[in-house]
């Protein structure tokens, strides 16, 4: 029995050596991910350090996969599995009851309406439409109606999908948001957008992806409509824990038609860290933390999510993409024409009937 136990221990041993060196593996990785991203060529494109990592994450994975120990996979996992959820949930420390109080009803309604819209249609489009699976549609609907790369990992952590999916919404992602931060504001500057100062933050925090691209977009108009874009923006990023509510009970639901009967019933996959979200919303709010600890934590947390990004990188195939990713990025076009087009509408009506 004790001859058991002593080969046990020391395989336990290592592949909690092989964890942690995963981790820190994916950390360095993350931490020069963060440098590449600060160069000013990239930060002026509004291109966060999350899409630099699963970038690199990506080319990594394909090209130098060998390179790295077997054993480490479980830390890379780790990265872009727990560590991922806990990241999510200190992103609510970003917004704040009464930032989002400021922009009122006009900015909430604004919100509600294109993030449940986009979603409906992302999903009908994509799987009716374009023949994508359940979670690919859902992921790049997500990322296209929420806050870009920040949704789609919250919406993996709750569908439990494929890394593949992921680098596939995240790829629309980056594409249509950088392409609306120069777009929108040359529209406007050609007299082709009529919109005033709270129609601007209203457009661009309504429908701009990344909140990296929406603040890129709003600074080339005036402060005034940063600090609207950015706060309808925030009002966006609050959306995300009802909709990851529904979308649990949903998939729960659809899950336990398909099991056989006399199964054990599924457990409702409650996504935790949407509720973490709400936490930190909360204690945003009451400023009970010292700005000095917020800003800190908050760029604990943007390299937290750089390191799930780059550790999601890493699990993507390619080949995996190959089959889907026409297909998931048409997804994104059909979405990126609703967005502009019903945003414009979206922005009048709200402006008009409750401007």
């Amino acid at each position: 029995m004790s001859t058991v136990h002593t080969h046990a221990a020391p395989a336990a041993a290592s592949s909690t050596r092989g964890q942690i060196n995963g981790i820190l593996f994916v950390a360095l990785f993350a931490a020069a991910v963060t440098r590449i991203a600060a160069i000013p060529a990239i930060a002026n494109l509004g291109i966060s350090p999350l899409i630099v990592g699963i970038i690199g994450g990506m080319l990594y994975g394909n090209a130098l996969k060998d390179g790295m120990p077997e054993s480490w996979a479980a830390g890379v996992n780790f990265s872009a599995r727990k560590l991922l959820r806990i990241a999510v949930a200190f992103f609510g420390l970003r917004v704040s009851i009464q930032e989002i109080a400021q922009v009122g009803l006009p900015g909430l309604v604004e919100s509600l309406l294109i993030v449940v819209s986009t979603l409906v249609i992302g999903t009908w489009a994509g799987m009716k439409l374009m023949k994508l699976d359940r979670d690919s549609a859902l992921l790049t609907a997500a990322g296209s109606a929420i806050c870009g790369a920040a949704a789609v990992l919250a919406f993996e952590s709750t569908l439990q999908s494929k890394p593949h999916k992921s680098a596939m919404a995240v790829g629309s992602v980056v594409l249509f948001g950088t392409l609306s931060m120069f777009l929108y504001p040359a529209l406007l500057r050609a007299g082709i957008l009529h919109l005033d100062t709270t129609g601007v933050g209203l457009f661009f925090g309504g429908t701009i992806h990344e909140v990296a691209q929406v603040v890129g977009a709003a600074s080339n108009v005036s402060p005034e409509a940063t600090h609207i874009a950015t706060i309808v923006k925030m009002t966006r990023v609050m959306l995300l824990v009802p909709v990851l509510l529904v979308v649990g009970i949903w998939v729960n639901r659809a899950a336990r038609g398909a099991q056989p009967s006399g199964a054990a019933p599924r457990k409702l996959a409650v996504p935790w860290f949407a509720l973490g979200f709400l936490a930190c919303v909360a204690v945003n709010s009451l400023h009970v933390l010292p700005e000095a600890a917020t800003s800190t934590i908050n760029m604990l947390d943007t390299f937290a999510l750089t390191m799930a990004m780059t550790a999601l990188g890493i699990e993507t195939r390619l080949s995996q993409i190959r089959d889907a990713g026409p297909r998931a990025l048409t997804t994104g076009l059909i979405l990126y024409v609703w967005l502009f087009a019903g945003g414009l509408g979206i922005t009048w009506l709200v402006q008009h009937l409750l401007g």
